[in-house]
């Protein structure tokens, strides 16, 4: 059974910025929007493994920082005329607090 974990308090995380959460079988990039949405992704870009957590947000997108290749946020797809996916992970917000539900890998959401 998955479970939620405390990651960070989501004024640690830049607007526009991310945080890297590392875990034993991965790193995971956890981003916050402008609108103060906040998603988690595999932090490797579908294309090379680019570190997205490095890369540059802009709405629910982020641009890798190698080779420019889009991923959507939401569903962790990269946008045309690129493809391929990473997987993306739910998270949550209370109190001010981001939460990371940990699932394998295979259970992430993958599109």
């Amino acid at each position: 059974m998955s479970k939620w974990i405390e990651v960070v308090e989501l004024y640690k995380i830049p607007v526009l910025g991310s945080r890297l959460i590392k875990t034993r079988d991965m790193d995971i990039a956890v981003f916050r929007a402008s609108d103060d949405s906040v998603f988690a992704v595999r932090d490797a870009c579908p294309h090379r493994g680019g570190p997205l957590s490095q890369g540059i947000v802009h709405g629910h997108t982020v641009t890798c920082p190698l080779h420019n290749w889009k991923i959507d946020l939401h569903t962790g797809g990269a946008l045309a005329p690129d493809r391929g996916c990473t997987n993306v992970f739910p998270v949550k917000i209370e109190d001010g607090k981001v939460y990371l539900q940990l699932v394998t890998e295979d259970e992430a959401s993958a599109c």
